[in-house]
């Protein structure tokens, strides 16, 4: 019997689970995927949002604001990968330049530190490559990237150290009231929860309806990105926006905290978790691009990819308790990777409303460190891989990854089962080559460590296998 049990282990899941596991609670999360972060989390701009754009009173604005200024002291507490960059929601015309004040306005009631608008000047002043054509700008110093995934990890792995219990591939199938809660039935065996949190992203209205009269609808929107190489890192130094508009805050150009530079995402409404990428979405993304900013290098492309944003009908963030002990945590779309804590403490106190009994531990822990060999001082590489030579062993050398970084993923709360989960933890595969020359040493190192054979390890979700058969026998 859990006191609470989530669905889903997005951003919002693993934020919830992080809040959670400081009290004596027994915390279990279910994921239907074989990895956490592995839906729109790992798929989306990477932004801290300011807190600007959203309807001051709304749900959203409250938390992202909130879930801003938490989100900065968290990555530097999981030693997740961050930088304080700030924003520019450029204008092209006076109906753009209105909007900005609009914005500026919102910002201001809903307590975005540092605002400014700017004329087109003093933002290319900030900003070199900015188009001419910019007229106006609003500044959000208080804007940030991140890595979303590792974010999400991070939060889902100190939950797991601090007691929480982790179910993956495990798929909600159905919900039934009992005397004490839910019993919560799932292709993995049936589990008891005296309270359901609903954090199942686009799947989120189908859970509800399980345990609830249908009250909203969730309308997928798919998002195309370009990621550009490092040699157009330093394009931009800020998160570069248009005005936003009905479809959402528009193409936007970015530097990662990798280095790289982001350009996406388009809207456009999808079937499902369709990540497909179009040549017809991809030209719509270039071109506003570079209305942008109009010198990026599209030649230096190293991958395109798409997310499907979870939107719901309402208009703003749906939490709630929709049924005894049933919380749903639904609809959060963009800006929900800013929002996620403060919608995990939110919950948590429309638990404690409910009836749940919240009592702090008091061995809490809360801090993680993560070894980066390509960080390091040569005193110190020297000293590690004398120690542990596997840090001495370079697997992926566009990013200088070492076998000693897979090694401790491998061996982390949350080990990954896949080439991308490696990725996602250490870094492997994330350089120009995408994986062409770490990916095989990956899948030795996994059916090692993991004691698989390598036919069994996919590329990312369940299903997508690298290797169909042996090939060539004879003598080993």
């Amino acid at each position: 019997m859990y006191d609470v049990l989530i669905i889903g282990c997005g951003i919002v899941g693993a934020a919830t689970a992080f809040e959670l596991s400081k009290y004596q609670l027994r915390v279990g999360i279910v994921e239907r995927e074989n990895d956490v972060a592995n839906g729109t989390t790992k798929a989306n701009s990477a932004i801290i949002h300011a807190g600007y754009d959203p309807i001051p009173g709304s749900l959203m604005a409250r938390l992202n604001v909130r879930g801003s200024a938490l989100a900065r002291e968290l990555c530097a507490q999981l030693d997740v990968p961050y930088l304080a960059c700030g924003s520019l929601v450029l204008g092209f015309s006076p109906e753009d330049n209105a909007h900005l004040e609009e914005l500026y306005r919102r910002g201001v009631q809903n307590g975005v530190p540092g605002l400014a608008l700017l004329t087109g000047d003093q933002a290319r002043a900030l900003e070199p490559n900015l188009s001419p054509a910019v007229t106006a700008a609003l500044h959000a110093p208080s804007a940030a990237i991140c890595s979303p995934w590792e974010y999400c990890l991070a939060l889902a792995e100190t939950a797991v150290r601090n007691g929480a219990e982790l179910h993956l591939e495990a798929a909600v199938t159905g919900l039934t009231p009992t005397d004490t809660g839910w019993q919560v039935e799932t292709n993995r065996g049936v589990l008891e929860a005296r309270y359901v949190i609903n954090a199942a992203g686009l799947d989120a209205q189908a859970i509800h309806e399980m345990a609830a009269p249908p009250a909203f609808t969730i309308h997928p929107s798919r998002g195309q990105y370009f990621l550009l190489d490092k040699s157009e890192g330093n394009r931009v130094g800020r998160v570069i926006f248009q005005c936003p508009n009905e479809k959402g805050k528009g193409v936007l150009v970015a530097p990662t905290v990798h280095g790289n530079l982001i350009v996406g995402p388009n809207a456009e409404p999808v079937e499902g978790n369709d990540t497909s990428t179009t040549s017809s979405g991809l030209a719509y993304v270039r071109e506003t691009a570079l209305r942008s900013v109009p010198s990026v290098e599209f030649r230096s492309s190293i991958r395109n990819f798409a997310g499907v944003r979870s939107t719901a009908d309402t208009g703003d963030f749906i939490i709630q308790e929709a049924a005894p002990h049933f919380l749903d945590l639904a609809g959060i779309c963009s800006p929900g990777l800013s929002a996620a804590p403060a919608i995990g403490e939110y919950a948590v106190e429309l638990l404690g409303q409910a009836g749940l009994a919240l009592e702090r531990k008091a061995d809490f822990t809360a801090s993680r460190k993560r070894i980066r060999f390509r960080e390091l001082p040569p005193e110190e590489k020297a000293k590690l891989v004398a120690k542990h030579p596997a840090y001495g062993r370079v697997i992926c050398r566009c990013e200088t990854v070492t076998e000693g970084e897979i090694l401790d993923a491998l061996a982390s709360p949350i080990p990954p089962r896949s080439v991308d989960g490696v990725k996602r933890r250490a870094g492997a595969g994330l350089g120009r080559c995408q994986g062409g020359f770490c990916g095989p040493r990956v899948v030795e190192l996994l059916a090692r460590e993991q004691k698989r054979s390598p036919g069994d390890i996919p590329q990312d979700k369940a299903g997508s296998w690298l290797l169909a058969c042996e090939t060539k026998g004879g003598a080993r």
